[in-house]
């Protein structure tokens, strides 16, 4: 039985609803697998066909997105990324030198390349330029991940969300090409629209070209790095705490030893074991046989299978791990056989708010199972963890000390588990020979997505084809050997494009609902006949939904609307779209409303009021400049 269509706009937007509440209020919710249950929803109740749910998953903005994470992942492998960096900050002395830097190359570099990968490959550059200036490393990742998020509006590749909007335009214009032709044949267009003006609101749904939304994203790039080089050092904090152990106390983590039986420290008292003044490393407390003691005086002694809890740095955990009889007593997968050890090496990771690991204890994670990797040390933000490890809950931004096997770095550095994966030592090493080759294949990919964006009409095919430039380059790179085809295939954000293909179809059941008709039809009884209102109306509400969930699913959701509310006042759809694009691609408020803002929480000791407190002047200097610039670039009016 078919429901009534009343019925199937209030499911639709129930959907929605639940989506945003689900992802608000649920901080651990894997938000592909939400969309993917609510489009599964809609879809079981008839609102589109299947065909039209998994449309999505195959649509040319999705493609694009997977050639350039691969893109991405060369430029990382083959040290370009690298060079970027020394060159960044090489000569900059003072903070205030370090900020403008910053500001000028990331603007560029952003415009072209995948935010998320920049910041992570640039992060590490600006902690170790903080340590050596003694800036503190607060005063400059989150303007790192600000400007990034900045330089990514200045063109239609600097950032996902831009080409997630890209290919909801093409289907929204098939979309209404089909309608208007239906009105046709019956004879009538309803009031104001004839026929022509009909067609020039078709031609406000083409595709954007390569440089067009830097007409309104380079004026607010401008206004919103201005702003952070300006005024930044006012608002932003100064964890001084954070600087005195930069690569101590940024990586001050919670580790857990035990004494074996053949330990040389047994029997000897904390001092004369030499655990009393350890540089950077700080014995809390020991557990004997299920009792804590703690604190430790000097003359206390240690016996065998004692359990011995340190917080400190990763140098002196190295320096302890080298005792014998002295091993991480985390996770009992720990190698500590002196030949099968030698088969083994330190990694850090940082886990991602995606891991299968979040929310469970250290004890209850299947490490080896999973990465065949054992858990040495936790370190949590700026704070120092206590207790016994082993019962820590995982959290996102968690960085862990690993015991891996030598591969561990190359498989998994492009896993949607971890956001950073990196050796201890520092010496991964990088394609160097292969840097030009992909410099050069690099451009050649800028250049031919420039071509593309001169060819709209005829993009969807061919050489003219985004998402065929895009994964020709990638496919070129690894015949060439920049990089292999694991690692091509682990650069893959599953998560993220599961998460666009869901939400696309989703707009899509909003449309064939009629709930965005009738949303659309809602906002102009309230506003009136005030485009500059509902453009204004529409802007916010992007918004407010980009910071509470994912970026790319508002602007594939909430596109349908901008069209629909475009026709039923009578507007031109291009302003009402690209406020949306704008808006949608913009995250300054909350760590969880971009990846970049919660990549940096970590490391620079990053409060959620930080966040606020800095963000929300670029959030209203950028939102005003947008919505100045918006209407006088692309006028209410249709032409014709």
């Amino acid at each position: 039985m078919e429901i009534p269509s009343i019925a199937q706009s209030w499911i639709a937007i129930a959907a929605v609803v639940c989506v945003f509440l689900f992802l608000q209020f649920s901080r651990n919710a894997s938000a592909d697998l939400v969309f993917l249950t609510a489009l599964m929803a809609v879809t079981a109740a008839g609102l589109i066909t299947p065909t039209q749910a998994f449309e999505g998953f195959a649509n040319p903005g999705v493609l694009t997105i997977c050639g350039l994470l691969a893109v991405s992942a060369a430029l990382r492998i083959t040290g370009v990324l690298d060079w970027v960096g020394r060159r960044l900050l090489g000569r900059a002395q003072t903070e205030r030198q370090a900020m403008w830097r910053l500001a000028i190359a990331l603007l560029v570099a952003s415009s072209f390349i995948l935010n998320t990968a920049l910041v992570a490959m640039l992060m590490p550059v600006v902690l170790v330029w903080c340590r050596r200036r003694n800036v503190a490393p607060s005063r400059l990742l989150l303007p790192l991940s600000y400007l990034t998020i900045l330089g990514g509006i200045c063109t239609l590749i600097g950032t996902s969300t831009t080409l997630v909007a890209q290919a909801k335009l093409r289907s929204l214009r098939e979309t209404r090409q089909d309608a208007v032709e239906q009105m046709e044949r019956k004879g009538g267009f309803p009031s104001p629209w004839t026929a022509k003006t009909a067609q020039a609101f078709i031609g406000g749904l083409r595709p954007m070209t390569l440089f067009e939304i830097g007409y309104v994203g380079i004026p607010c790039a401008l206004v919103g790095a201005g702003f952070l080089v300006v005024f930044g050092k006012r608002l932003l904090p100064d964890r001084t705490d954070i600087l005195e152990q930069l690569d101590e106390r940024r990586r001050e983590y919670l580790v857990e030893m035990l004494v074996f039986d053949d330990c040389p420290l047994v029997g000897q008292t904390i001092e004369q074991a030499g655990l009393r003044h350890l540089p950077g490393l700080f014995l809390i407390e020991i557990d004997r046989d299920g009792q804590t003691l703690t604190p430790i005086a000097p003359d206390d002694v240690l016996r065998a299978r004692d359990r011995l809890v340190f917080t400190g740095i990763v140098t002196t955990i190295l320096d302890l791990e080298k005792t014998r009889g002295l091993v991480p007593a985390a996770d009992t997968n720990y190698e500590f056989h002196p030949i099968r050890r030698q088969h083994r090496h330190l990694t850090e990771v940082v886990l991602s708010r995606t891991s299968p690991l979040i929310g469970q204890t250290i004890r209850e994670a299947s490490f080896r199972k999973l990465y065949n990797a054992a858990v040495v040390a936790v370190h949590r933000g700026g704070e120092r963890l206590t207790g016994k490890i082993g019962d820590i809950r995982l959290q996102p931004s968690d960085t862990l000390l690993l015991q891996t096997r030598g591969e561990f770095v190359s498989t998994f550095r492009n896993s949607r588990d971890f956001y950073l994966v990196s050796s201890v030592d520092g010496d991964e090493p990088r394609l160097h020979h292969k840097m030009s080759l992909c410099g050069v294949l690099t451009l050649a990919l800028i250049g031919w997505l420039i071509a593309t964006s001169f060819f709209v009409e005829g993009a969807e095919t061919g050489l003219m084809s985004p998402p065929v430039a895009t994964i020709s380059i990638a496919i070129l790179m690894v015949l060439t050997k920049c990089l292999r085809i694991s690692e091509a295939r682990g650069a893959l954000d599953i998560q993220l494009l599961i998460t666009i293909g869901a939400a696309l179809g989703l707009g899509r059941a909003l449309l064939e609902s009629g709930a965005a008709d009738m949303i659309s039809r809602a906002m102009l009884d309230v506003v009136g006949d005030r485009p500059y209102g509902l453009l204004i109306v529409l802007y916010l509400m992007t918004a407010v939904f980009t910071e509470a969930i994912t970026n790319n699913a508002v602007a594939a959701m909430l596109l349908p609307l901008a069209a629909l509310m475009a026709w039923n006042g009578g507007y031109s759809p291009r302003p009402f779209v690209m406020a949306v694009v704008v808006a949608a691609s913009l995250s300054f408020l909350t760590p969880i409303g971009y990846q970049t803002n919660l990549m940096v929480m970590g490391p620079g000791g990053y409060r959620p009021s930080d966040y606020i407190r800095c963000g929300l002047p670029v959030v209203l200097l950028v939102g005003v400049t947008a919505l100045l610039l918006i209407p006088w670039i692309w006028p209410f009016q249709i032409a014709g």
